[in-house]
């Protein structure tokens, strides 16, 4: 009873000094981790999935390629997004361009993506 209300008013009241700037400083960890996160996880991810694209419109008949399956053959015709595979001597499949996985150009022992 001999405690006033006007004690915790006051205290309330002076919390807020600074106003914009305060609030300024309080989000800038969030932003240096949003920075932080760009340049190291999204940017990367976004080269390699634009240099992926590429190299998947430069297919071209002859090339060895690998499925998203597993499936390891060579392009014997390009129409537009599918590419025929052959598999084996005479087993010819037809697959999407998009489920390539790695492509290896004619006349290279070595995978593309090395």
């Amino acid at each position: 009873m001999l405690i006033t209300p006007a004690y915790a008013q006051a205290a309330a009241g002076a919390a807020a000094p600074g106003g914009a700037s305060a609030f300024f400083i309080q989000m800038m960890p969030l932003v240096l981790i949003f920075i932080i996160f760009w340049f190291l996880l999204i940017r990367p991810q976004q080269q390699r999935a634009k240099q992926h694209r590429a190299m998947i419109d430069a297919v071209k008949k002859g090339d060895s390629i690998v499925t998203g399956g597993g499936l390891v053959g060579k392009v014997t015709k390009v129409e537009g997004d599918i590419v025929e595979v052959e598999i084996a001597s005479g087993v010819k499949v037809k697959a999407i361009k998009a489920t390539l996985s790695d492509i290896t150009p004619t006349g290279s022992s070595k995978p593309a993506n090395d």
